[in-house]
C-alpha cells in the first residue's frame, strides 16, 4: 500500500503556478507540470484549484514533488521517466530510462495491423525491437485470435515489456536477442511482422534534443550511417519467416520512404508496397506484403 502525504493546498498552488513559468522559461509545455501532479502525486489540478484551503493528499512528498520537477527543469529529464509512466493507446505503460518512450504516431501501427484481412488477424505475429512492449501489447489486446511473439537484444527492456504485459493482461511470448535470432523457429510461419527499429543516422543522433539525447537508449535509436542498418536487415531477413501473404510493417523516418520502398521492391519478395503518413502528414510508416 502506498503511502500518502497530506500537503497544504496553497503550497502546491504556488509551486504549481513557479514551475508551471519556469516551464516557460525552458520552453518545456506547462501542461507537464499538471500531468506530474496527476500522475507522480496522485493530486487532480481541479480538486487542488476548488480546495486550495485543505491538505492535500499526495502519493509523493512535497519534496520529492519538486526534485523531480527540477530534474525535468535542470537534467531535462522526459516527464514520462520522472513518472515511471507513459499513455499510448487507451493504455499506460510503465517506462524507464532503458526503453524508448512510446510515441503517439507509432499507435498507427496497431491500426494497420487490425485493418488486415481476418486470416492474417488470426495468425502468428512479432514485435521485434519490442522496448516498453508497447506494440506487441497493442497487437495482443487488438487482435485477440493472434499468438504475439516479441523480441529485445536488452534484458532491462524486456523486464519491463513483460511488466507491462502482465499489468494489461496481455498474452504475449517474450524472446532476447537480436531481431529474429531467437525466433528460428518460427520461419515461415508469421503473419505479421512489425517493429519501430532504429532508424536515426549515427551522426544525427547527437543533434536531437536533450530529453532524447542524454536520455533515451541510443540502442533504440541509432540505425547507423544512413539510419537504414536495421531496415535492410529486416527487408532482407523477413521473408524467411512470413508466410505467403504476410504483412511486413515498420516505422521510419522523414525522408526515407522512398528508399525503403526501392530496397523492399530490389529485394524481390514482397508486393503491394505501400507507404503511408503520420497524423501531421510524414511518411512514418512502410508495409508490404510477401509474394
Amino acid at each position: 500500500m502506498k503511502d500518502h502525504f497530506l500537503i497544504p493546498g496553497l503550497q502546491l498552488w504556488r509551486w504549481r503556478s513557479t514551475a508551471k513559468n519556469q516551464s516557460i522559461a525552458q520552453d518545456i509545455s506547462p501542461d507537464e507540470v499538471d500531468w506530474l501532479l496527476q500522475e507522480l502525486a496522485g493530486v487532480d489540478r481541479l480538486f487542488l484549484r476548488l480546495q486550495p484551503d485543505q491538505a492535500i493528499p499526495s502519493n509523493v512528498s512535497f519534496s520529492d514533488l519538486d526534485r523531480a520537477w527540477q530534474q525535468r527543469i535542470a537534467e531535462r529529464t522526459p516527464v514520462q521517466y520522472l513518472a515511471g509512466i507513459a499513455p499510448w493507446r487507451n493504455f499506460e505503460l510503465k517506462v524507464a530510462p532503458g526503453v524508448l518512450i512510446p510515441r503517439p504516431e507509432t499507435e498507427l501501427l496497431i491500426d494497420f495491423a487490425i485493418a488486415q484481412d481476418s486470416r492474417l488477424k488470426a495468425g502468428q505475429w512479432v514485435d521485434l525491437g519490442t522496448g516498453s512492449g508497447a506494440i506487441a501489447i497493442g497487437l495482443a489486446l487488438s487482435l485477440p485470435s493472434a499468438t504475439v511473439h516479441a523480441v529485445d537484444r536488452s534484458e532491462e527492456a524486456l523486464a519491463i515489456a513483460q511488466s507491462n504485459a502482465e499489468s494489461l493482461n496481455a498474452k504475449i511470448q517474450f524472446y532476447q536477442g537480436n531481431w529474429f535470432e531467437p525466433i528460428a523457429h518460427l520461419k515461415h510461419s508469421l503473419s505479421g511482422v512489425v517493429s519501430n527499429p532504429p532508424y536515426i543516422p549515427t551522426e544525427t543522433v547527437s543533434t536531437l534534443e536533450p530529453e532524447v539525447r542524454l536520455h533515451e537508449p541510443h540502442l533504440a535509436l541509432d540505425g547507423g550511417t544512413d539510419g537504414l542498418e536495421s531496415i535492410r536487415h529486416l527487408i532482407q531477413t523477413a521473408p524467411d519467416y512470413l508466410i505467403s501473404g504476410g504483412v511486413w510493417m515498420i516505422e521510419m523516418m522523414m525522408g526515407q520512404a522512398d528508399t525503403i520502398a526501392a530496397l523492399l521492391s530490389a529485394q524481390g519478395s514482397y508486393d503491394r508496397i505501400t507507404i503511408h503518413k503520420d497524423l501531421a502528414g510524414i511518411e512514418r510508416f512502410a508495409i508490404a506484403y510477401r509474394k
